[in-house]
């Protein structure tokens, strides 16, 4: 396969962090620059995450010694190195959209985990197994930037990967309306429980613009590529509770669901879809691409959060106790790792198929 040099803009935190650790043993992608706000830039990495790098494993070796980037002022520079850049900063929306825009119109790709862009009409915000025929919409979008290989693809919120992918094999049957409470990792608001020692022992039943983002994103996911845009699907209708939860990684959702008159299918239909699902990253078998993508526990007490996050390394949707409902045809459980399905790991895999379709190649 192609190899690919990358660049990863927002580096030092929690995502940027988990971007930097899934590039070290990746087989296409190799890790060419790192940028972060003027305060780190000049530093080496390890210089500018000293006391702050969350994860588990410690600082790969061909991060350590990258002097950082500034994302902002050095663009033109980190354009030229690398092939595309990964992006998960901390700013305000419309500065975001910009920072990206601008990479984009340097002929830089831009695969970002920032929300800025996912209602921007051309900009496909992809979960590869569900939607992958909204890349076609680049064409349109590099149309509008005047550019020839630069472009921004996106990535949904990780709420909506605990539940949105189980309904996919399911659009079939009509699904009319979902209730869905989800109940999320701190690591979701770029926190551990040092740096947020209030969460210890608590649950917040607020996170600010998730409920939105949970209820509308799937719908964006569902729509049609139209004249150069994409166009939202009229349903199903979702509606959603998000919690933050005394948990570190994974998010977790409880899902009602209620079929078109006439339409719903039986459970044991139900699982036998989930069971087949395939989707495009299983037929190319991309290398972050879980093998299985929606798994389901027939044990009453799973998923579970320390249990079952780290399927598949992180990027497969776990499923469990399904029933019938009272109020809706049936009632389950999903979870997904949010940093890896949910975010990094989500925007890897989306890197890879933009690259094994063709979107983005070498220089």
């Amino acid at each position: 396969m192609k190899q690919y040099k990358v660049g990863i803009i927002g580096g030092t935190g929690m995502v940027g962090q988990r971007f930097v650790t899934l590039m070290e043993k990746h087989p296409w992608f190799q890790l060419t620059a790192i940028a972060a706000s003027p305060r780190s830039a000049g530093k080496t990495y390890e210089q500018a995450v000293s006391g702050r790098w969350a994860m588990k494993t410690p600082i790969p070796q061909q991060a350590k010694d990258l002097v950082v980037l500034d994302a902002s002022a050095d663009v033109e520079k980190i354009a030229g190195m690398v092939d595309f850049v990964f992006c998960a900063v901390d700013m305000k929306k419309d500065e975001i959209r910009a920072l990206e825009e601008a990479y984009a119109k340097a002929e830089c790709p831009v695969v970002s985990n920032n929300s800025a862009h996912r209602w921007t009409e051309d900009v496909p915000m992809v979960v590869p197994e569900m939607n992958p025929e909204h890349l076609e919409v680049i064409a349109a979008q590099k149309k509008r930037l005047g550019t020839q290989r630069g472009f921004i693809a996106v990535k949904s919120n990780c709420s909506i990967q605990s539940y949105a992918p189980a309904f996919h094999p399911l659009m079939k049957y009509g699904i009319e309306k979902a209730l869905v409470c989800t109940y999320q990792a701190i690591s979701g608001a770029g926190k551990t429980f040092e740096r947020w020692p209030e969460m210890v022992d608590n649950v917040i039943p607020y996170i600010g613009g998730e409920e939105e983002k949970s209820e509308q994103e799937p719908l964006k996911v569902w729509g049609k590529v139209e004249d150069g845009k994409i166009v939202k699907a009229a349903g199903p209708d979702i509606t959603a509770q998000c919690f933050r939860v005394a948990c570190l990684d994974g998010h977790m959702a409880a899902v009602f669901v209620k079929f078109q008159e006439g339409k719903t299918p039986s459970m044991e239909q139900i699982k036998e879809d989930w069971a087949n699902f395939k989707g495009r990253p299983q037929e190319l078998e991309l290398p972050s691409a879980p093998k299985q993508f929606l798994h389901y526990f027939e044990e009453p007490d799973r998923p579970q959060t320390r249990l079952d996050r780290d399927l598949e390394g992180g990027m497969a949707v776990s499923l469990g106790r399904l029933r019938p409902d009272s109020q809706y045809d049936y009632k389950f459980v999903g979870l997904s790792h949010n940093p890896l399905r949910g975010a990094a790991g989500g925007a890897v895999l989306l890197a890879e198929l933009l690259c094994a379709e063709g979107y983005i190649q070498p220089k």
